[in-house]
């Protein structure tokens, strides 16, 4: 994992990693390897700092793509 992707994926919020855990296809960068990994590390983290009412929000504003 570069620098650069570790920066995007610290710079994201809750949503934004909601979004794209829930709707970027198969195989995409951010859930491959030493980057999938972190970006799982780092959601569940921030997934805890919001708390569920927001995490409902969130889950509410993104849908579900399919």
């Amino acid at each position: 994992m570069t620098e650069e992707i570790k920066a995007f994926i610290d710079g994201m919020d809750y949503e934004d990693m909601l979004g794209h855990w829930r709707n970027a296809p198969l195989g995409h960068y951010l859930f491959e390897g030493d980057t999938g990994d972190y970006f799982a590390k780092v959601i569940a983290q921030k997934r805890k700092e919001v708390g569920q009412d927001a995490q409902v929000r969130a889950s509410k504003a993104i849908g579900w793509d399919g």
